[in-house]
C-alpha cells in the first residue's frame, strides 16, 4: 500500500514509520523534510502537486505542544484547521481511497474538565 503521512517526522509519525516501512511504500508531508529511513520522499506543504498517487492518507500534522503558552489561538487555528482542510481537499481530488485523521485534545489544552473528573 502507498501511504502519505502528514507530520511524518513528529512523534506519532516517526513511530508509524518504524512499523509500516517494511510493509508499505511511505511518503511524508512535513515542515521538516529531513530524509527518514523507510520513507521514499518527504514533501513540504507547498509541494502537494509533486506527491505521487497514494492509496491512503494519514493526517497527523498539527500544533499540539506549547507548554509556555507563547502561541496565539489564531496560530493553532491556522495550523490545526487550515492544514486539515488543505490535506482533506487534496484527498478529495486524489485517487486515494482512505483518509485517516488523528487529533489531540493536547492541541487545545493540557487537560480538560472531563479528564480532570475521570478516575480510572
Amino acid at each position: 500500500m502507498r501511504i502519505l503521512i502528514t507530520g511524518i517526522n513528529g512523534f506519532v509519525g516517526s513511530n508509524f514509520t518504524k512499523k509500516w516501512k517494511e510493509h508499505h511504500i511511505l511518503y511524508g508531508l512535513d515542515i521538516n523534510q529531513a530524509p527518514t529511513d523507510g520513507v521514499k520522499a518527504i514533501y513540504g506543504w507547498d509541494q502537494l502537486a509533486k506527491i505521487p498517487e497514494t492509496d491512503a492518507i494519514v493526517h497527523l500534522a498539527g500544533k499540539a505542544h506549547d507548554t509556555k503558552n507563547r502561541s496565539e489561538a489564531a496560530e493553532y487555528f491556522a495550523v490545526n484547521t487550515g492544514l486539515t482542510q488543505k490535506i482533506f481537499d487534496y484527498f478529495l481530488q486524489s485517487d486515494a481511497k482512505t483518509f485517516i485523521f488523528f487529533s489531540s485534545v493536547k492541541a487545545a489544552a493540557d487537560y480538560t474538565d472531563a479528564l480532570r473528573r475521570w478516575t480510572p
